[in-house]
């Protein structure tokens, strides 16, 4: 699969070259596997536009499966790790309802990078059993799965494509801002929170660019897709 150009030059100056070949060898793998969906991971920091990138590439037939409604559903008062999460973080993460208030959770975790990995721990397995359970179920050719820690918990290791989205910090403060009404303060710790962006693009086989118009974005989806399908069908 080509490796589409990310806008940021950091991202542009470190990720490695990926060839149409690396599609190919996926589709390989997933010809050896029988009848599985060909599964990408799609990933990027906070606020780089990866549910955007997604819904563009259910538009175009993909079966998407968004791990972080998957992880709410897990801390949600029905869910197999609610119990565990209050456990670990106290009463005062609960709102009157009895359900995780999860901002409040956010301030303790995302100020705190031990209390970010013990939440981790005990929601990530949940999770991964969950979107493993709906890949199995899925009827579709290619299934997304979307989720902001994709590779941190070893679930792309499993996935025959990676897809990173990218975009300046400006960027991610100003949705972050302007879609979660957080302060640029709030917003500047959940980025900075997150590995480099550099980081995830390296090893990603697409890597779209969403500091441009969506038009612009959804082209680069459009021209990725395009090219997987022309290995899904051969």
């Amino acid at each position: 699969m080509t490796q589409h150009r990310a806008g940021t030059e950091e991202v542009q100056s470190q990720r490695r070259d990926v060839t149409p070949s690396a599609a190919a060898h996926s589709c390989e793998q997933r010809d050896n596997q029988g009848s599985a969906p060909y599964r990408i991971g799609l990933t990027g920091n906070i606020a780089t536009g990866k549910s955007t990138v997604g819904r563009m590439l259910a538009s175009l037939g993909a079966e998407l499966i968004d791990a972080d409604r998957v992880a709410h559903a897990v801390i949600a008062p029905a869910g197999s790790a609610y119990a565990a999460v209050i456990e670990a973080f106290g009463p005062d993460i609960v709102d009157d309802a009895g359900a995780i208030d999860r901002r409040a959770l956010g301030r303790i975790v995302f100020a705190d990078p031990e209390a970010l990995k013990r939440l981790e721990a005990l929601v990530h397995p949940a999770v991964i059993a969950e979107v493993n359970r709906r890949i199995a179920r899925s009827t579709a050719t290619a299934v997304v799965v979307e989720a902001i820690k994709l590779l941190e918990s070893g679930m792309a290791e499993s996935y025959d494509a990676l897809w990173v989205t990218t975009c300046s910090e400006e960027t991610q403060l100003a949705r972050l801002m302007e879609t979660r009404g957080l302060s640029r303060e709030d917003a500047l710790v959940r980025i900075r929170a997150q590995a480099p962006q550099a980081e995830k693009a390296l090893r990603a086989d697409v890597v779209v660019d969403t500091d441009v118009t969506l038009a612009a974005t959804r082209a680069q989806v459009e021209a990725a897709w395009a090219d997987l399908q022309h290995h899904l069908d051969r």
